[in-house]
């Protein structure tokens, strides 16, 4: 299966709470309005987004269903919205923000490496022996999990089918490191790809497009993870420059008709060209980067055509201020541990099966028939308690006080009995 089906996204990088105006995970600025200056605040309309981008990626590894992809390209959109961050804060001294951009990004990184070798070398795992990864290479590339510039290694299989866990956990664990070795790439490459924006902005938007039509379609391939780094860094890179022309105005200053009309068609060019190369999972576009780079860049400029600047959630959406709050100051908290906890749902159900009215089989065919639906419901609270366990490394990360549940509710109390 591809890297990306149990590494996908998200998507993504985080935000903080309004009252303290901390930095996401992926800016060590706090999100400002990416458009026209106004008054300084929170953009709730992109954390809205984090958020949605959230829900879909663990939707989409609890379900696998492909079509969540199209209804919603989670890491274009992430890789977008963290472009324009970055261009913001480049306002200032590059290798400042750099530095700052790897503080908040590695230490949560680090807590669940740590979880992750401490299973894998529980598991018996050696990687000096393993045959994909062993030898003098295999041991230095373990220092991707302290400095992600590469694929941390990880074996496909670890334990037996019938145990615990499935077999397969470690790629659907650690397989999502991907992202922060992409995102890692982007940041470090920022500084370049902004001068080239400044200078030649419409080629900078679509070479890695073009880049994606070679590498991401066989006409040249890339063997193993230098392949997978080069398709990925293609694959989201115009959705990365594509926050470059939001921050610096650019695409405010295509006319809506046309900005629109060219992403339909681009959209459009990219379901023509997935119906036509299908992986092994369908319509599933994390297989067919062209389709994915294509449709992706479409859906990211018609969001932020219509993007509204929201200083607070409006109508009904206000009663998710919270929990939009709470998943943008943990989303790389979220994103890391996701699928550890889908996957630990699955020996906590399974206890079940051995309560006394499972003996009757109607019980243990109910439970059979709606186990999917105990695992989306069980995963969240898990989720909660993971980023009461392990969240606050964000804050640490960010030099902020630590927060168990960084809501925003307390800091916007204060904020109104201050007025």
């Amino acid at each position: 299966m591809s890297h990306h089906v149990s590494a996908e996204s998200a998507d993504a990088p985080a935000t903080n709470a309004p009252a303290t105006g901390a930095p996401a995970p992926d800016t060590p600025a706090p999100d400002a309005p990416a458009t026209a200056p106004k008054k300084p605040g929170r953009d709730r309309y992109l954390d809205l987004l984090r958020s949605l981008a959230l829900v879909r990626v663990v939707v989409y590894h609890l379900f696998g269903w492909g079509w969540l992809t199209i209804a919603f390209p989670s890491m274009g959109v992430m890789f977008a919205l963290a472009g324009s961050l970055m261009a913001r804060s480049l306002q200032r001294p590059a290798g400042g923000v750099i530095r700052g951009r790897m503080r908040r990004l590695l230490p949560p990184m680090w807590v669940f490496g740590a979880a992750a070798l401490f299973l894998l070398f529980a598991g018996g795992w050696d990687v000096s022996e393993d045959p994909d990864h062993g030898g003098t290479w295999g041991l230095v590339s373990m220092l991707n999990y302290v400095f992600p510039v590469g694929a941390p290694p990880f074996p496909w299989n670890l334990g037996d089918k019938a145990g615990l866990l499935e077999d397969t956990w470690p790629v659907q664990a650690v397989g999502p490191l991907w992202y922060i070795r992409a995102y890692l790439w982007f940041v470090i490459a920022s500084p370049l790809l902004l001068w080239a924006f400044r200078k030649a902005p419409w080629a900078t938007l679509f070479v890695p497009l073009a880049l994606t039509a070679v590498v991401g379609t066989g006409v040249l391939t890339i063997p193993g993870e230098t392949g997978n780094a080069i398709s990925d860094f293609a694959v989201y890179g115009s959705c990365w420059v594509l926050g470059f022309a939001h921050q610096e105005g650019l695409l405010a200053q295509v006319p809506r008709y046309l900005a629109v009309s060219v992403s339909a068609l681009l959209m459009a060019f990219g379901l023509w060209w997935a119906s036509g190369h299908l992986g092994p999972d369908g319509w599933d576009l994390n297989d067919i980067p062209l389709a994915q780079a294509t449709w992706s860049f479409g859906f990211v400029v018609i969001l932020l055509q219509y993007a509204p600047s929201w200083q607070e959630l409006p109508g009904r959406l206000a009663k998710w201020d919270k929990l939009v709050t709470l998943s943008n100051n943990r989303a790389v908290t979220i994103y890391l541990w996701h699928n550890f906890l889908i996957m630990a749902t699955v020996p906590i159900i399974d206890m079940a099966y051995d309560l006394p009215l499972m003996a009757d089989e109607r019980w243990s065919s109910a439970l059979d028939t709606t186990y999917m639906v105990w695992m989306t419901v069980l995963v969240w609270p898990l989720i909660g308690l993971m980023v009461v366990a392990v969240g606050w490394v964000e804050d640490l990360a960010a030099k902020r006080r630590p927060r168990l549940w960084p809501n925003g509710a307390k800091g916007r109390k204060r904020a109104g009995s201050s007025q």
